[in-house]
This record gives structure tokens, C-alpha cells and sequence, in this order.
């Protein structure tokens, strides 16, 4: 990425961000106003921009690589939990075989990535970025905190979910911050390498959880995900230079906020000589019978703690956190439209994401939860319309690339997830039948091309449109997925597999950046971060709906075929109901399945293919000329 302050492409278009107050979360976007450079002159802190908007100002180098970094260390952390999963169980008092009951510890981080993704975009573009990408950091470490400590599922789940607001944020922050910076004509690189970044840690996290784990225990993963985050959050603070002192440090809400975690470590974690004594261990006796650890002494009095820590942030004059500013924030979000969306989505993710495919289509309750869902975008539809300031403001994918790359993005989804899931599968039926390891390698050769393609898509879409780089990238991806569908059991030995998982990664890289260009040039810049969110919002959700409807046509090959069969009496020589040649034809039958599946996304693959050769247009991104500063 090129240094904007150094670069005259870099140069920011318009007027300073100075929109946020000093505070914990927020004092980076303070600083980045405050900075010593010359040009137009400022706002006075706190004032929007023309229209009541806000102005949003470019941002240094340090932080839009900071941010990277940021977004490529949330995606690793995504995939770690995959081989963590059963240590994770375990730790909370489950065996390995209710795998089923830890679906919410998966479930619960996507929830909250998908979910809040749409309000946490909105605020960006009405706080600031550098305030939003600052609590997401903080929120993620949070989320690593809480997860680390967790002495039983519901805390579990509570640390995932956090963790994944914190983690979804990132994305479509750092996304803004990209176009708040660069010229469309000049952004594609540098969207290119967010986008990588993000491919590269879905690539090492697994890798990176195998490491931690062949040494420590699972807990170990959560403590450096908690000192990254902070390591991270203190960065971007650093990096967007000076800000004003405080009227007076609030050391009270600082104390609050040590006695607080003090008290939850000690709470779940209690030192046995202190437990053990008739005394002090009654500090951790329930006061209620039956009760859990919150209706302990102790308990009572972290609970306490955190009611202080509140009403200290809510009335001090200069407060460590400025609550009350993020809740004007929220309000201004139109917080009711985010709370029917965030529905609306939960109960797809919910009705998706917690069920097995192979074996149902929906969770247990999953009709129920898309009739809640059905409901709430019908409340969501009308409360867009009638709200003063709604959470989509209206006209903002009134523009065909704007509301295009949606669609792109979730064709593009339910495509991906055939490559991530079944890939492994077939593997595991194939080759290495006793090794997840192995099976995993073998996806790797498709995800160490993402990347890159996604890199050379932001380096094309300077020299052409977006919609014909995407329409490529998908149309190689569909090529991959036809030569998968003619995958036997010896195909992975061969090199063409693996020139078909690269061809394969290649493709869906070439497209990832052209997406965010196109929706980011359709939309104006004080929506930039929301329209962000909901392409990844977009993708998320044809990932899941991929992952059900190609597995239920798959298994639907897989019955037919087996229908088939003939009997197995007849198949073994000895008479018998089992021997190799009737198992043969059982993963035959597996193999066909899979077959299926990746049939199907190359269907998908074309969709997307030809929607963004239609939809995301084809004209090539433009320099403009810049307007003159005011003042």
C-alpha cells in the first residue's frame, strides 16, 4: 500500500474526520483530526459533515497496516477452532462423542460475525472509522478473555460470540478506511490485500492451532488471541498520532475495571488454598440453593463492581469509556432496524449452522427459527421505510453494482462452501480415510491460491472493469469445480487434481476484490462501511444456505445410487452381508455424492459468473478530480 501522506493519489478527497470524542475506544479517530498536516480546515470536534454526514479523512499507512494485520488475525482465528473443538468440549465438562452439543460453540461466533455485522458498519460510517475498528479490537480481546476463562458452555458460547462481533467488525471497517484513503481508480491493490489477508489467516489458522495445541492446552489459543487484540488496539491508538489530554485521567473506572476481571478470575478460577478455607472458601458457596456462581458472595460483589464500573462511565465528566457517546451512536444507527435485522440473520444462522447437512437439512427447530426470521424482515422492510433515520438509508443499493454484488457475493458463498467443506471430505473417503490432517492438506492447495488471485484481482481491476475480472475469477472457479465432478478414487494422486484446486482458488480470489470495488463505487462515502458489511454479510449467508442445499442434493445422488445397489449377498463371494468389494461399492456411492456436490457449484460458480458480467457493470473505475478544500 502506498503512504498517502507521501503519495499524491493518496491525497484525502474533502474535509478531516473529526468526529469522535477522546475516549478509550474512540480517541484514535480524535487523533487522526488532531494530526499536525496541512490542508483544509477543520470542523470543530464532534460536528458531521454537509447534510449532517459525516467527513471521513484518510488514514496513515501504519494503520491501514495494522488493520490488515488486524483482519488477517480475526480470520485465523475463525478456522482455529476446528482442530481446538473437542479439547474446547472437554474443558467445559462435554465428552467427544456429544459433538452435536457443541455446535453453539461454532454457531455462537457466527451469530455474532453475521448478526451485528450491518449495526457495527452503520456506526463506522456515522462515528468514525478509527473509534469502530478500536472497540472491535478491544471487543475481540474481550470475547478472547471470556473464552479463555470459561468454566462452562454458556460462558463458552457468550466468549464466541463476542469474538465474533469483534472479528466481523474488522472487515468492513478496514474496507472504509481503504476507500476513505484511495481513489477508486487507485484502490483495487490495497483492497486486494485486505482481502488477502484475510484468505492467508483462514489458511495458517488451523496451522496455527495445531502449533498451540501440540505444546499447551486449548486456553493458551485464547490468551494470545487476548494479547494480540490489545497489542493490535494499542497499535492503531499509537499510529493515529496525538490527542488532547484528558481533563483529569479517570483512575476510578480504572480500578473498577481491574477489580472486575480480578474478581471474574477469581470467581471461576479460585486459588485452592483460598477455596479450602472454612472462612474465605464461603466467598464461592451459593447463597441460593441450586444457584450457579453469579448468586455466590463473590459473585454478588463482581456483579456490583460491574454495576459501579457502569454508573462511573455513565456520570464522570472525562470517562475512560465514553458510554454515553456511544449511545447517542447507537440510537443515531437506528438501533431497532439493526435489532430486526440482527434477527433476521441470527434465526438463518441458527436454522443453518447448528445441524449437521449430511444428516438434515434444518436444525431441530429450523422452520421455526425461519418463520421468526420470515417475520422480522417483514417488520424490517416496513420500519425501513417509515424510520427518519434508517439503518440502510434509503438509495443506497439503489444503483444495479450496489445491490448486484449482493447477489454476486452470495452466489459467490454458496459456491465457496463446497470447496471448504467437501474437498476435506472427499479426501477422508479417498485417500486418507484415518487422517484429518492429511485431508486438510489437501485443502490447502486450494485455499494457498486465494490469495493470490485475490491480490491480482485488485491489480486487474485498475486496468479493467470490475464486472469482467469477477466474471473470470467465477468462470475459473467453475472450471475447477466440472473437473471435481469427474473426481474417481485415485484422482487426488494425480497432478490434475491439484491444477483443478488451484485453478479452483485462483478463480474465487480474482473475484473477492472486484466485488468490494464495485459496491464501494455504486455507493456513496458515508455509507462505504455498511455496504462492506452486507457483502460480507451476503457472502456468509450463501455460504450457509450452500452448505445445506448442495449437501441435501447430494445426499439425494447418494440414495439413488444406493438404491441401486445390488444385494450384498450377491456381491460377496462368501454370501456374506459384508466384504471389500460391497464397501467398494458403498464409497462409490459416497464418492458420487460428492461428486454431486461439486457439480453443483460449478452451477453456482456460472450463476455468479454471468450475474457479475451483468450487474457490476463495465466501466472501468475512474480518476475524478478532486474537490478543493473549503476554507
Amino acid at each position: 500500500m502506498s503512504d498517502p501522506a507521501s503519495d499524491p493519489v493518496g491525497e484525502p478527497v474533502g474535509e478531516p474526520e473529526t468526529d469522535a470524542p477522546t475516549t478509550l475506544a474512540a480517541d484514535a479517530d480524535a487523533a487522526s483530526a488532531a494530526a499536525d498536516r496541512p490542508g483544509p480546515r477543520r470542523r470543530r470536534p464532534g460536528r458531521p459533515g454537509a447534510a449532517g454526514r459525516a467527513v471521513h479523512r484518510p488514514v496513515s499507512r501504519t494503520t491501514l497496516v495494522l488493520a490488515t494485520l488486524a483482519v488477517g488475525f480475526a480470520a485465523a482465528d475463525t478456522y482455529v477452532v476446528v482442530l481446538a473443538l473437542v479439547d474446547m468440549m472437554q474443558g467445559v465438562g462435554l465428552s467427544p462423542d456429544q459433538l452435536q452439543r457443541a455446535a453453539p460453540i461454532v454457531s455462537g461466533f457466527l451469530l455474532g460475525y453475521v448478526a451485528i455485522l450491518p449495526l457495527i458498519g452503520r456506526l463506522a460510517d456515522l462515528r468514525g472509522r478509527l473509534p469502530v475498528l478500536s472497540a472491535c479490537l478491544l471487543g475481540f480481546a474481550a470475547g478472547s478473555l471470556v473464552t479463555g476463562l470459561a468454566p462452562d458452555m454458556t460462558t463458552l458460547v457468550a466468549g464466541r460470540f463476542l469474538q465474533g462481533v469483534g472479528a466481523g467488525g474488522l472487515v468492513p471497517v478496514t474496507v472504509a478506511m481503504v476507500a476513505d484513503t484511495f481513489p477508486a481508480h487507485r484502490r483495487g491493490v490495497p483492497l486486494g490485500l485486505v482481502s488477502a489477508a484475510q484468505e492467508t489467516g483462514a489458511l495458517l489458522g488451523p496451522l496455527l492451532g495445531a502449533a498451540v495445541l501440540a505444546v499447551t492446552e486449548w486456553r493458551v489459543i485464547f490468551a494470545l488471541n487476548l494479547l494480540v487484540g490489545l497489542g493490535l488496539a494499542v497499535g492503531v491508538r499509537w499510529s493515529a498520532g496525538p490527542v488532547r489530554d484528558r481533563q483529569r485521567p479517570d483512575r476510578l473506572s480504572a480500578v473498577l475495571l481491574a477489580l472486575l476481571v480480578a474478581g471474574v478470575v477469581l470467581l471461576w478460577y479460585p486459588p485452592g488454598a483460598l477455596y479450602s478455607r472454612l472462612t474465605i472458601g464461603l466467598a464461592w458457596v451459593p447463597l441460593v440453593s441450586g444457584g450457579g456462581d453469579w448468586v455466590t458472595p463473590l459473585g454478588l460483589l463482581v456483579l456490583a463492581l460491574a454495576a459501579g464500573l457502569v454508573v462511573r462511565l455513565r456520570t464522570t465528566a472525562d470517562p475512560l469509556l465514553d458510554v454515553r457517546g456511544w449511545s447517542r451512536s447507537l440510537r443515531q444507527a437506528d438501533v431497532s432496524g439493526a435489532l430486526l435485522l440482527a434477527m433476521a440473520l441470527g434465526c438463518v444462522v441458527l436454522a443453518f449452522a447448528s445441524t449437521d447437512p449430511r444428516v438434515a437439512l434444518l436444525a431441530p427447530r429450523g422452520w421455526w427459527f425461519l418463520g421468526i426470521g420470515a417475520a422480522a424482515v417483514v417488520g424490517l422492510v416496513v420500519h425501513l421505510r417509515r424510520a427518519a433515520t434508517p439503518l440502510v438509508p434509503r438509495g443506497t443499493l439503489a444503483r444495479r453494482p450496489a445491490w448486484g454484488s449482493l447477489v454476486v457475493s452470495l452466489l459467490v458463498g454458496g459456491a465457496l462452501i463446497a470447496a471448504l467443506v467437501d474437498v476435506p471430505i472427499f479426501a477422508r473417503t479417498t485417500i486418507y480415510p484415518d487422517s484429518q490432517l492429511g485431508a486438510a492438506l489437501v485443502l490447502v492447495r486450494f485455499l494457498v491460491a486465494v490469495p493470490v488471485g485475490a491480490v491480482a484481482g485488485g491489480w486487474l481491476v485498475h486496468r479493467l472493469p470490475a464486472g469482467p475480472v469477477a466474471a473470470g475469477g467465477m468462470a475459473l472457479a467453475c472450471l475447477g469445480f466440472v473437473s471435481m465432478a469427474r473426481w474417481d478414487a485415485a484422482s487426488l494422486d494425480s497432478w490434475t487434481s491439484t491444477a483443478a484446486l488451484l485453478v479452483a482458488g485462483l478463480g474465487f480470489g480474482l473475484s473477492i476484490t472486484p466485488v468490494t470495488a464495485a459496491i464501494l463505487g455504486a455507493t456513496d462515502d458515508h455509507v462505504h462501511a455498511l455496504a462492506a458489511s452486507l457483502t460480507v454479510v451476503a457472502r456468509s449467508i450463501g455460504m450457509l444456505l450452500g452448505a445445506s442445499g448442495l449437501t441435501s442434493l447430494g445426499l439425494w445422488r447418494y440414495y439413488a445410487v444406493q438404491a441401486d445397489l445390488p444385494d450384498p449377498a450377491t456381491v460377496c463371494a462368501d454370501g456374506s452381508a459384508r466384504c471389500s468389494a460391497w464397501t467398494g461399492l458403498l464409497r462409490e456411492a459416497a464418492l458420487s455424492q460428492e461428486r454431486t456436490v461439486f457439480a453443483g457449484a460449478a452451477v453456482l460458480a456460472l450463476l455468479a459468473a454471468l450475474a457479475a458480467l451483468a450487474l457490476l457493470g463495465r466501466t472501468r473505475a475512474q480518476a475524478h478530480p478532486r474537490t478543493p478544500p473549503v476554507g
